[in-house]
């Protein structure tokens, strides 16, 4: 069923709201306020939101077959205890770069967990894609971007897709599944004047992306094939961050947004702005793959 009602599911009014990622085994969304520095992990059979504050800022976590959550951090790579809520560190492969932190991430089909990196202040080109292994060694993947943000792997598990939101477009890679390796970079959508910026991206069954809009107050639904918008839904918030698949079927969109660089005029308009909010797009998502190591 398609409703393209944004329906608020958590009124948090983060500045930050970010890394969306839904757990199929235990159905629970996991999410991240990235300048308070907060895991969230949201249930939607009780409607609570349980808050985990950090000492760091957060970019994005993902779920471990161990029942921990992976956790890119300001400073380095994590693992995040659930019950204790204790973090063991893998690796920092930026120690030597004080003011950059991690952003968006999540894990390949093979278990592996990749994440990017920004600096504090944006500085162009500042920023790295980094890839842990099942082994937890730290391989980099691409340099030179500016804010590494959504990834996707399509269905086929031939292809992997990343955005540096400044850039305004999303590029596709060719990928090999054993390996981790990537190769032969290829633009294959670019965003038009007057939208936003692309920031977090899914895939769904059909091999079509959806992609936030940060500065454009929607979703998109993306043919990489073709280049063509298929779709838009808008969401009530100027700086939309990221979206996942959830639910039981993996048939509902969950949708963070930021109160980050929203005027007061627009905080009037989007007054539930750095809300999570949830859509019913009319078609099934991939699942989350869960770190392996």
């Amino acid at each position: 069923m398609f409703n393209s009602e944004a329906e608020l599911v958590i009124p948090a009014k983060a500045m930050l709201g970010e890394g969306p990622c839904w757990d199929s085994e235990q159905n629970v969304l996991y999410w991240v306020n990235i300048l308070d520095k907060k895991v969230n992990v949201y249930d939607p059979r009780t409607h609570k939101n349980r808050e985990i504050q950090l000492e760091q800022m957060v970019g994005t976590v993902a779920p471990s077959k161990s029942g921990s959550l992976v956790v890119a951090l300001q400073k380095g790579l994590h693992f995040l205890d659930l019950e204790t809520e204790e973090l063991t560190f893998i690796h920092d492969p930026e120690s030597h770069l004080p003011e950059n932190r991690f952003n968006d991430g999540k894990c390949d089909p093979f278990g592996r967990f990749w994440a990017g990196t920004m600096s504090l202040s944006e500085e162009k080109e500042a920023g790295s894609l980094y890839c842990l292994g099942t082994d937890l060694a730290v391989e980099k993947k691409r340099s030179n971007l500016t804010i590494s943000n959504g990834l996707a792997w399509s269905p086929d598990q031939n292809s992997m897709y990343l955005i540096d939101t400044p850039t305004k477009k999303v590029t596709r890679f060719d990928y090999d599944l054993q390996t981790g390796h990537i190769e032969n970079p290829t633009e294959v959508i670019a965003f038009p004047d007057g939208v936003g910026a692309p920031d977090g991206m899914t895939i769904d069954n059909d091999g079509m992306l959806w992609i936030a809009h940060w500065g454009g107050a929607q979703i998109s639904r993306w043919d990489p094939t073709t280049g063509e918008q298929l779709l838009s839904i808008p969401i009530p918030s100027l700086n939309v961050t990221s979206c996942t698949f959830g639910g039981e079927n993996l048939d509902e969109l969950y949708v963070t947004t930021a109160r980050k660089d929203t005027s007061a005029e627009n905080l009037h308009r989007y007054p539930e702005a750095g809300g999570v909010f949830k859509v019913k797009p009319g078609v099934k998502g991939m699942p989350a793959y869960r770190f392996r190591g």
